[in-house]
């Protein structure tokens, strides 16, 4: 069976959930009879290969993100139709074109809608209908229809009507042997210590509450945090870093990429503080907790069923500092069930058979 997955940068992963899911699913792809083929972005890579981890890599000469990612992804799958038994759609980007190819291809869809887009506060009005619409078009014509978070699940049924897959991300890709010497430099680079900083990252939106998460820090002068994020992308970045960067206990930092260094600031935190209030089971957070560290995540359902309520919650500054102060509430608890759940559900062996069972 040749199973195409289109709507992502490509592979090799650099950046993205989406672009994580299909290298993990290549990579965990243990069926003689599965052939993926990756649609990637010709712009993205220096380098093209034919074939990564089993799969083979299909290149479009256009961005897979802004405003190409529409016609990349329609380019996609026109090439998809000739080429592929099932096709694997990330995002809606490309769906409103879905009613066009219903005429030429009743080729098996499978779509992940991802976070809702159209509700993010980063698109304007016309990007919000435009998403919508795609959206729509998604459901309707698509096969099978998954989403990565019950409260998205419940949200498609009553919008919508119609039933879809559950399935998550997985996160235990970043569990890397890290030796102590590796550890101890990339603390001492950054000057911190292990247990005496609470760490974020995210890309630097407010609807990832940045603004919440540093109000309270400011005014927790005991209490250290690592804040790493893409600050200077927007006015808004641009404006929290000069407010906030001027306390000591504050410590911004651009965004990292290299794994190995992001895990070692994970494994030693104290807390890790998870502002996502949009966008379903966020990548990031079922990341952090495989590292059995407390989690302070903003209060929406999203977070709640990522964590089955055993984290502990905030939705304004004041609750986020009553929570830093409160030396009654049961952390160690906090940490273990993160690492049960983790271990339970977001493993990428349990994603990609699940994924295979939907072809």
């Amino acid at each position: 069976m040749k199973v195409a997955i289109i709507g992502t940068v490509g592979v090799p992963a650099n950046y993205g959930g989406f672009e994580t899911l299909v290298e993990q699913l290549v990579r965990h792809n243990q069926s003689e009879d599965l052939q993926y083929a990756v649609y990637c972005s010709r712009k993205s890579y220096n380098n093209e290969r034919w074939v990564y981890h089993g799969a083979k890599t299909e290149y479009v000469g256009l961005n897979a993100n802004g405003i190409q990612s529409i016609p990349y992804d329609i380019v996609s799958l026109i090439k998809a139709a000739r080429q592929s038994d099932v096709v694997l759609i990330l995002g809606v980007s490309g769906c409103a074109f879905l009613p066009i190819f219903r005429l030429f291809s009743q080729k098996r869809l499978i779509i992940n809608i991802d976070g809702l887009e159209h509700r993010r506060d980063k698109w304007n009005k016309w990007a919000r209908k435009f998403l919508k619409f795609s959206e729509k078009q998604a459901v309707r014509y698509g096969n099978v229809i998954v989403t990565d978070n019950k409260g998205i699940t419940d949200y498609v049924l009553s919008e919508y009507g119609k039933p879809s897959e559950l399935i998550a991300y997985g996160g235990d890709h970043v569990l890397q042997d890290i030796s102590t010497d590796e550890s101890d430099a990339a603390l001492q680079k950054y000057g911190l210590t292990t247990n005496r900083y609470s760490l974020a990252i995210c890309r630097i939106e407010p609807e990832n509450n940045v603004h919440t998460i540093l109000e309270a820090f400011s005014q927790t002068p005991d209490q250290q945090i690592v804040f790493i994020g893409n600050w200077n992308k927007s006015a808004y970045g641009n404006d929290i870093q000069e407010k906030y960067s001027k306390f000591d206990n504050i410590k911004i930092l651009p965004a990292i990429y290299d794994l190995r260094i992001l895990n070692v600031l994970r494994s030693n935190c104290k807390y890790y503080l998870h502002g996502h209030s949009a966008g379903g089971t966020n990548p990031s957070l079922v990341e952090a907790m495989f590292f059995a560290k407390p989690i302070i995540a903003f209060d929406c359902i999203y977070n709640r069923e990522s964590t089955e309520n055993k984290a502990c919650y905030f939705n304004s500054s004041k609750i986020l500092i009553d929570i830093l102060n409160n030396s009654s509430l049961d952390f160690e608890n906090n940490a273990k069930s993160m690492k049960e759940i983790a271990n339970r559900r977001y493993r990428w062996d349990i994603i990609a058979k699940r994924y295979e069972s939907l072809y």
